[in-house]
């Protein structure tokens, strides 16, 4: 692990960026590519998933988005914690208006109850959708801390940006199964299947570039860059990932798997960070 940390800062971060949500989006794929292996899952397995991912997300929010935005704020009191505030409540309304505007409809529920947009879209079309608004927040969270790090702000730390890509990608692999298995059950092909699941995470190379030469162009944003994906993360865990895992009588199962997901990321943030 120590030879990646190095290599990372080694190289341009926009570089490392790309090459990280490139990554988790690897990951994405391969999750999905277990489609080939399994047609129809245990539903218990799949809420148990989909927990895991929650727990992952929150425990990223914390450790390894708001801490280290609240440490590199200037003031004490409660003038150190006004960037962390303002860029959370900004990242959650960024989430909730994309949320209102763009046509998707969650995992495990009916196609009446589609939100964003009204469309015509097929529900496989509106599942990838829903997919790709959870990981626009993860790929800006890698891209901006690796940002962060080439900015040299104080706690931001390379090992705390890869422990970050490490749990998003790990996150992402039950994700990119939990994608491709609906589009299995609705009669695609393996191959079709595969290819929307994969396709879901495309965006996280896009939102980490962007994040990180975001935060290397305009320096003193970096603490509300942090809080504003850690907002955006925990608005999509809280009004997605959760409810999505609540449909059936599998919940205990689900909050087991968020439980772990969370010691998992936190493990990884505290150890490498």
């Amino acid at each position: 692990m120590e030879a990646v940390i190095d290599y990372f800062e080694g190289i341009d971060p926009i570089l490392a960026a790309l090459y990280a949500t490139l990554f988790t989006w690897g990951l994405t794929a391969a999750g999905a590519g277990l489609v080939f292996l399994f047609k129809s899952p245990k539903r218990a397995l799949m809420d148990g998933m989909l927990g895991f991912t929650g727990g992952v997300m929150v425990a990223a929010s914390f450790w390894s988005l708001l801490a280290p935005g609240i440490e590199m704020s200037e003031g004490e009191g409660f003038v150190k914690v006004i960037p962390a505030a303002v860029g959370f409540l900004l990242g959650a309304a960024f989430i909730f208006g994309l949320d209102k505007i763009l046509p998707h409809i969650h995992i495990n529920f009916k196609m009446d109850e589609a939100e964003g947009v009204k469309t015509p879209w097929h529900r496989t079309t509106l599942l990838v959708l829903a997919i790709t608004l959870h990981n626009i927040p993860e790929g800006l969270a890698v891209g901006v801390l690796f940002g962060g790090v080439a900015s040299g702000f104080e706690g931001a730390t390379i090992g705390g940006a890869v422990a970050l890509a490490l749990g998003i990608g790990l996150q992402n692999f039950p994700e990119g199964f939990a994608v491709a298995v609906p589009m299995r059950r609705h009669g695609l092909s393996r191959r079709k299947s595969w290819m929307y699941g994969q396709a879901s995470a495309i965006v996280e190379p896009i939102a980490g570039v962007l994040g990180a030469w975001a935060v290397l162009t305009f320096e003193p944003i970096l603490p509300y860059a942090l809080a504003f994906a850690a907002g955006a993360m925990i608005f999509v865990v809280v009004e997605e990932v959760i409810p999505e895992t609540q449909q059936d009588k599998y919940t205990d199962i689900a909050t087991m798997g968020f439980i772990g997901g969370f010691i998992i990321m936190m493990t990884l943030d505290v150890g490498l960070g």
